[in-house]
């Protein structure tokens, strides 16, 4: 790279600083407050939608869950084959589900044990699933009375206004759990309720070394899923520039088909029997447990989503009343297991894995491949991996084939193109035309060496959704490796945690060989393949070591991933030493005499 090129860079980069941190700011407008929505909720009995203004009021103000602190809090649990539900008195709702079927660590010994907890959803926050939040019209102390019923739980509260807030569940099969609501006027004269928002929970890490980068929330409006991470609270320009941190994601318009709070590999979805009005999410800390069950033993503090569905105001007359239904799926994001949940609900709640767009679609469809080598050829997950990245490579041979025999022909056609360039090179076009014309009677094209890896970016795309949403891979061994879902760490070296990107602050640098060996592996690729024509030596070194900048980008991430990618570069290797050996058609002269 020359010393102009460095240069154009250097101003390109100061021109772009100074584009985010002074003119994005001075001349973007003030973000629109969010338009109140409508008040087309299905209402039972005698309820009749309030003034439009109640729940524009409830967007712009926070109400806070405080359970009375006087009233000690009861707890009451329900089990069923896959799940614990424990329910509270404070708030009346579902304190915590514990999924019995998945350890909340996976070990070395990878065995669930008296002493090992379970995975669990919504543990340790300040607000339960189904708590109803707003003024005082529908929030008294937030204390219920909490009573079993023949297949679930019921919670009773009335307040001082005559209203009473009834809540009942039902756990069901494939880690559903059904709840309806009821908001009945026992007074004698009409009740004006202001908007309610029902708290649906909040995402939590799924074990103490979880740092909480994977949770989120989603939301589906019916034609497409929406999701909100973290960084869209940091709101940074450019992902990592300062901007103007947000406190809330407020959004709908009558058309939350459902919404759902996740980690990396489970997830709570709501899903009304009707689309909710809205979505509210608040950032919240979440506190730092250091003793009892799911405890947390990161110091350092995870932000995450308080989310809750909004409903309009209304006014109930006397005995009149307001019903709504929920079904909530608490579970893994198992993919059969979600996909018969949408087809049961006809709502799309699949989605929740990730799988949405273009590569989502390469995603399901590898994930899909796996599990069938998995269960039809009864082939452990690591090998599963390795399976379907032959097939992989298997049906892009004739493409990555073509791809080496055009780059290996380029080169040894080289000399004659620079011949015409230095023929032609006081007419840069003739010089073109003449170099296309010999290119195409040799048979070769400049995309040929290119053209088969950006064929393959979609697969390889698609293998990084999966492996980041595949709760199979949890737990899955191979090897020195523990689990596939994480990195491949042996040991800690202390004292190198000021790395960059790998270095783990305040703990050292972790020793994740199978990263090391995919480097390894595609620097020898790197090595084997033949340079771009025309590209000068620095820039060739710089490709040739840019594998060194991949491995440090994946070298905390999981193994699985790093397997795909190893064996892939095993059978480049492989393929491009086959082609070596093939002879080199013969070449056209480039410039004939008389031309």
């Amino acid at each position: 790279m020359d010393r102009k090129s460095i240069i154009v860079i250097a101003a390109c980069l100061v021109t772009l600083v100074l584009w985010v941190t002074v003119v994005i700011p001075k001349f973007t407008p003030p973000p629109r407050p969010v338009p109140a929505a409508g008040t087309n909720a299905a209402l039972a009995g005698s309820a009749t939608p309030a003034s439009a203004p109640a729940t524009a009021s409830a967007a712009a103000t926070s109400p806070r869950f405080v359970a009375s602190t006087s009233a000690p809090e009861g707890l009451l649990v329900v089990t069923n084959e896959n799940a614990r539900y424990i329910f509270t008195t404070h708030g009346g709702g579902l304190k915590e589900i514990e999924l019995l079927q998945y350890p909340e660590k996976i070990s070395r010994q990878n065995k669930l044990s008296p002493t090992n907890n379970v995975a669990a959803l919504n543990t340790h926050v300040p607000v339960p699933v189904l708590a109803l939040l707003g003024d005082a019209s529908v929030q008294g102390d937030d204390v219920f009375t909490l009573t079993r019923t023949a297949h679930g739980v019921r919670a009773e509260q009335v307040l001082t206004n005559g209203l009473r807030i009834i809540k009942e569940f039902e756990p069901g099969t494939n880690y559903l759990l059904h709840a309806t609501t009821r908001l009945e006027n026992t007074s004698a004269h009409p009740l004006a309720l202001a908007a309610q928002q029902w708290a649906i929970g909040t995402p939590t890490p799924m074990d103490p070394d979880d740092n909480g980068q994977a949770m989120g929330l989603m939301w589906y409006n019916g034609t497409k899923q929406v999701d909100i991470v973290g960084s869209w609270f940091d709101n940074r320009y450019l992902g990592c520039l300062p901007g103007t941190p947000r406190s809330r994601y407020e959004a709908g318009a009558s058309n939350v088909v459902w919404a759902a709070v996740h980690n990396q590999f489970f997830a709570l979805i709501a899903m009304p029997a009707e689309p909710a009005e809205q979505i509210f999410s608040d950032l919240i800390t979440l506190p730092r447990q250091v003793t009892g069950p799911h405890s947390f033993s990161n110091s350092t503090p995870i932000k995450s989503f308080e989310t809750k569905l909004v409903y309009p105001a209304v006014t109930l007359a006397p005995g009149g009343n307001v019903e709504r239904r929920f079904d909530f799926f608490a579970g893994p994001k198992e993919y059969q297991t979600l996909a018969r949940i949408a087809d049961q609900f006809k709502n799309n709640s699949d989605l929740v894995m990730g799988f949405g767009g273009f590569f989502g679609f390469f995603a399901k469809a590898l994930l899909l491949g796996m599990n069938w080598l998995h269960s039809a050829l009864a082939l452990p997950y690591a090998w599963a991996i390795i399976g379907i990245t032959v097939i992989i490579k298997l049906l892009f041979w004739p493409l990555t084939q073509a791809s080496t025999r055009s780059m290996k022909k380029m080169q040894a056609l080289q000399p004659q193109m620079n011949a015409i360039k230095e023929k032609y090179k006081d007419d840069q076009i003739k010089a073109q035309q003449k170099t296309m014309a010999f290119m195409k009677e040799n048979k070769v094209s400049p995309l040929g060496g290119c053209l088969p890896m950006l064929l393959q970016m979609p697969v390889f795309f698609g293998f990084v959704f999966m492996v980041r949403t595949a709760i199979e891979l949890r737990g899955a061994s191979f090897f020195w490796i523990s689990d596939l879902s994480k990195p491949d760490t042996l040991f800690i070296i202390p004292g190198l945690d000021f790395i960059p990107v790998i270095g783990q602050a305040g703990i050292g640098l972790p020793f994740n060989l199978l990263p090391l060996l995919m480097g390894a592996t595609m620097l020898w690729q790197a090595h084997l393949t033949p340079p771009s024509p025309g590209m000068d030596p620095g820039q060739q070194k710089m490709m040739r070591y840019m594998p060194l900048m991949f491995m440090v980008f994946f070298y905390n991430n999981s193994a699985g991933l790093a397997l795909y990618w190893t064996v892939s570069n095993l059978l480049t290797i492989l393929q491009t030493k086959l082609i070596k050996t093939e002879p080199i058609a013969a070449v056209t002269p480039a410039v004939k005499k008389g031309k």
